[in-house]
């Protein structure tokens, strides 16, 4: 009779895979859903986004504009390539199951010696990737139709105040949109890493997602690179009373 995946995990798999979901979708809910996103990383560069927008809508040349969606596009598709490569890997995983098995034992490797939790773990690690992969794959057409949107921006000559803001406003958040699908990809791929903690057994498991978490909360409300986002972000208001071309020119980090 063929065992089911239940019989096959112990109790300690089984404790250590739901503190792992546990982990990975209560950051989602915590830095996308709840009173406390507001203090995140993330929350100060989507006023970035919107700030940028109507920025952009006082500049009569916008190739700084279109260059920095460029590398956002580009930035994305790079990530999303990298998933389908890493799925790709992970089937080369299941055909040479036994191989690496008989590879792991010689050389007292501690990997769990039985192929189907073995196989169980590489499909587990597959629906992560796959998971990642359609988030970068949204987020790089969100992208392009905020790209769309902004190509659309009438310059000042040619349409009020209220009608160039209103569509700025509209690609903005797109772009914000487009950003918190590449944010999700980037937390899966993360949190991949700390998955494969469970080829080395749950134990080890529990400690590489407790490391991930520390890492990425510490990034979101206690780095510095929150606190240099913060340190400007009263800059970060748009100025709609300027005419004329606004030459004022910066850099920009696509992958926030």
């Amino acid at each position: 009779m063929n065992r089911t995946p239940m019989h096959i995990l112990s109790l300690q798999d089984l404790l250590a895979a739901g503190w792992f979901l546990f982990a990975w979708f209560g950051f989602n809910l915590l830095i996308d859903l709840s009173p406390l996103r507001k203090h995140t990383l993330s929350a100060a560069m989507e006023s970035y986004r919107r700030a940028w927008m109507e920025t952009m809508t006082t500049r009569q040349v916008r190739i700084m504009d279109t260059a920095i969606m460029t590398g956002l596009q580009q930035g994305t598709a790079f990530f999303a390539s990298t998933a389908l490569l890493a799925i790709g890997g992970c089937f080369t995983l299941l055909d040479a199951t036994d191989t690496i098995l008989k590879v792991a034992g010689d050389l007292s490797i501690p990997i769990d010696q039985s192929r189907a939790l073995w196989e169980i773990k590489v499909l587990g690690l597959m629906l992560i990737l796959a998971y990642a992969f359609f988030k970068f794959g949204w987020a790089y057409r969100l992208f392009n139709y905020s790209s769309i949107i902004m190509g659309s921006v009438p310059e000042a000559s040619h349409a009020g105040s209220e009608d160039i803001l209103r569509i700025a406003r509209q690609a903005a958040e797109l772009n914000v949109l487009a950003g918190g699908h590449f944010n999700r990809g980037q937390r899966a791929f993360f949190f991949a890493i700390a998955f494969l903690g469970w080829f080395a057994g749950p134990i080890f498991f529990g400690v590489t997602t407790l490391a991930v978490l520390i890492v990425l909360l510490r990034r979101q409300f206690a780095s510095r690179s929150r606190s240099t986002v913060l340190s400007g972000h009263h800059l970060s208001e748009p100025v709609t009373d300027k005419d004329g071309e606004y030459t004022e020119t910066g850099s920009s980090n696509p992958f926030t």
